[in-house]
């Protein structure tokens, strides 16, 4: 049967942490480094972070020991001044989103996609947070329902979080898929509960993943008018 719904992460897929923000929290600190260097070291510590350990860590901690990843990656050795820094972003983020920067390509995808007719359906695991932020950013009008995992007391890679959002849009596992950028979270989750998944790869390092890979929301939106999105578990094509 035809893909007809297209579920799809939060972070690393609709937005991304404000680098701009962080690298001006660092500053203040004593810690010079410039936003797109955070920006082209996030990708590999991404890549360190998404292993089957992932899941047993708490959400909150969690995302600092990504942020901590970022900065070693970037080449910033951890200090007290970094954790000083890290706190204030953090106290942003639990009220406001640190991820809130929207990718150029990211409201004409999403267009596209629903001119082609299908459903959109964020299923993230976020910190209650991202109804708001997403109302703040001008997406939620162009998405049809927002699954925030710490609204629903469950977070991906628990099948659970993308059956309760499969229950309430009327969308059926077989018909779905999901895109996300980590592995061990999104690609495992969403098998687990018979929904086929697709790995944003925007850095090029999955390169033997055993599902469908894309660069971008422009390579998705290129992969389900294609017809190639299909549920196979050899490695498939990459597209832009």
């Amino acid at each position: 049967m035809p893909i007809q719904t297209v579920f799809l992460d939060a972070g690393g897929v609709l937005v991304n942490p404000n680098w701009s923000r962080v690298s001006r929290a660092l500053m203040e600190h004593g810690v010079s480094v410039r936003a797109p260097s955070l920006a082209e070291a996030e990708p590999r510590a991404k890549k360190r972070l998404d292993t089957g350990a992932i899941q047993s860590t708490p959400e909150p901690r969690r995302g600092w020991v990504y942020f901590e990843l970022v900065l070693t990656e970037a080449g910033i050795p951890l200090s007290d001044a970094t954790a000083a820094a890290l706190a204030e972003l953090h106290t942003y983020h639990q009220q406001f989103n640190l991820w809130e920067s929207v990718p150029d390509e990211v409201l004409p995808s999403l267009a596209s996609l629903r001119a082609r007719g299908f459903r959109l359906v964020v299923v993230s695991n976020a910190n209650g947070t991202l109804h708001h932020a997403f109302e703040r950013l001008g997406l939620t009008p162009a998405l049809d329902a927002i699954f925030d995992s710490h609204d629903e007391g469950v977070e991906k890679p628990d099948p659970r979080l993308f059956q309760l959002a499969l229950e309430r849009t009327g969308a059926e596992a077989r018909t779905t898929v999901h895109v996300g950028d980590f592995y061990h979270v999104d690609v495992v989750g969403a098998r687990a509960a018979g929904i086929t998944p697709v790995l944003l790869d925007a850095a090029d390092l999955y390169p033997d993943c055993d599902c469908l890979r894309v660069r971008s929301l422009t390579g998705l939106v290129e992969a389900l008018s294609s017809g190639q999105l299909t549920a196979q578990l050899k490695p498939r094509p990459t597209y832009g």
